[in-house]
């Protein structure tokens, strides 16, 4: 009896040990190309690196590019303007997964723009034959009407509060041969992004509405989250499960940081919206930072 007991855990072990070296090998043959090497590709980049997958990306800055080899990470000149351009850009369409995180530049393009550049960029996904495509889109797509936002939401240019971005998320996901998922994160902080400081010392600032954050860290672990698990062909909300308000939060950062806090506060009656973090929940995904008021920072 004790003998059959040690052969069954034997095989349960090597079963174990079968599944765990099917998925390092999975993970090591995928292939991920990050449009976008910014402030959250970069460091997606590198974690992936770090975790086994073969990761190249891109840059709109011929130096940065450089910077970006120099650390390791194989990297493209890549631009669209809205058409591609660059230098062997085309090596980053030959991928597994291709995750885009281009923002819109809403201050210096017409709201025309940002969609055109999404239009060259699926037509490049569907030319070179791309299986899976992650986009980073923002909680700016809800409007702010008082109420608790959700993906299941029904979001048009008639009601949006974004109207390049949901043109964008509707010309990825309408008429494809390949699988995507939208991440809506909002305001992506923690280390040197420090809310508090961009309101210090000014007047008149918004501080009663509910704040929709997410900490970096969290937002890679999200990533990594929805490529390990296969949840594809869905949108989920990227933002903290707690929503302390603007005014708790700025003041927190000054008091702990160092910095004056704002001046002074706007009167009740902003317009805001809650973003819900429930659907990413449901799927198992822990927070390592569920509380905007615990992030972690640093000054530079």
């Amino acid at each position: 009896m004790e003998q059959r007991k040690i052969k069954l855990h034997s095989l349960t072990n090597s079963k174990d040990q079968i599944n765990e070296f099917s998925q390092i090998v999975t993970i090591i043959m995928t292939r991920v190309s990050i449009v976008g090497l910014g402030w959250l590709g970069k460091p997606l980049a590198k974690t992936l690196l770090q975790k086994g997958y073969s990761v190249k990306g891109s840059s709109t800055s011929a130096e940065k590019v450089e910077i970006l080899k120099m650390e390791g990470i194989s990297a493209k000149l890549f631009q669209l303007e809205p058409h591609p351009m660059g230098l062997g850009f085309l090596d980053l369409f030959d991928t597994d997964i291709l995750f885009v995180n281009i923002p819109p530049r809403t201050r210096s393009m017409p709201p025309t723009f940002y969609p055109e550049q999404l239009k060259f960029l699926k037509e490049m996904v569907v030319q070179k034959g791309i299986k899976k495509v992650i986009y980073i889109s923002s909680t700016s797509v809800y409007p702010d009407q008082n109420q608790t936002a959700k993906e299941e939401d029904i979001l048009q240019e008639e009601n949006t509060g974004n109207i390049p971005l949901i043109r964008a998320e509707q010309i990825l996901w309408k008429e494809r041969n390949y699988d995507v998922t939208i991440i809506r994160f909002g305001g992506l902080l923690g280390i040197d992004r420090i809310p508090g400081k961009y309101f210090s010392g000014k007047k008149e600032v918004v501080g009663d509405t509910p704040v929709n954050y997410i900490h970096r860290e969290d937002a890679i672990n999200m990533i990594i989250w929805i490529i390990e698990k296969g949840l594809w062909n869905q949108i989920f909300n990227g933002v903290a499960p707690y929503h302390p308000k603007r005014r708790e939060v700025y003041e927190k950062n000054a008091a702990d940081l160092g910095f004056p806090p704002p001046q002074s506060y706007v009167s009740e009656g902003s317009k805001w919206k809650e973003v819900s973090a429930a659907k990413i929940l449901k799927t198992g995904f822990e927070f390592k930072m569920p509380n905007p008021l615990d992030f972690s920072y640093y000054q530079g």
